[in-house]
């Protein structure tokens, strides 16, 4: 028996390119979207409520990492990436029906749109369904995860004078926490964790509508050298 679903809308995000986005929401404070909500959903009356909610579930689309052939084993980054765990013990991206879940907190309700940050989605990631979260019931007390049971470690941010310029002028011209947003994705490493990569070798990314660059002096740290126009 199979099912057919349709999203309910799209997210709009500062995260363009999959590299560098928080492997788990709420990471990244600054992270910011919107997720806009398609006919019949644009309607006042879907989100009427939903002013008294902090937070909300947000099920989606995995839309670039869809499969035909599903995964029973999958290597998680949190392991480093190089030891097999069964898909269902991960969250990672490659998924039977390619469904992922957020909590993401929930800025501000419009007809039509929901303005959202601490989020993990990639631009146009298409969305299922939303969902209250409810404290008392999805604060589970005494939970664990023996795999993840805690943030992952994180390192050093510094800037160059000209790239922590560049930053605080772009993010003034977004409105957007660009700074922020900067350090609080890049701390988490989003390199593999596999790699020892050369003071030379230079990684980028792009946030909103600017292409950030950076290199590692030391394995322990990251020095952003440019914020520029994509």
């Amino acid at each position: 028996m199979s099912y057919s679903v349709s999203p309910i809308g799209f997210v709009r995000s500062c995260f363009k390119e999959k590299f560098a986005i928080p492997r788990q929401p709420q990471l990244a404070p600054a992270a910011r979207g919107v997720l806009e909500l398609l006919p019949p959903f644009d309607q006042g009356e879907a989100v009427q409520g939903l002013e008294q909610v902090s937070h909300v579930w947000l099920l989606f689309l995995f839309h670039q990492a869809l499969e035909d052939k599903p995964r029973l084993k999958v290597r998680p980054p949190r392991l480093g990436g190089n030891q097999s765990m069964g898909v269902f013990a991960t969250r990672a991206t490659h998924r039977p029906n390619g469904i992922g879940q957020s909590v993401v907190k929930l800025e501000k309700v419009e007809a039509g749109k929901l303005w959202l940050s601490g989020i993990d989605l990639l631009d146009g990631t298409p969305v299922l369904d939303i969902k209250p979260y409810v404290p008392y019931a999805d604060a589970v007390s005494g939970a664990f995860n023996r795999m993840a049971d805690g943030a992952p470690q994180l390192i050093g941010v510094a800037w160059s004078d000209a790239a922590l310029a560049q930053a605080m002028d772009h993010g003034q011209r977004l409105e957007q926490p660009l700074r922020e947003l900067v350090e609080q994705c890049l701390a988490q490493d989003p390199r593999p964790a596999y790699q020892q990569p050369e003071p030379s070798r230079v990684y980028g990314t792009q946030l909103w509508d600017v292409q950030v660059r950076w290199h590692y002096p030391t394995p322990a740290q990251i020095c952003v050298l440019e914020v520029v126009p994509a």
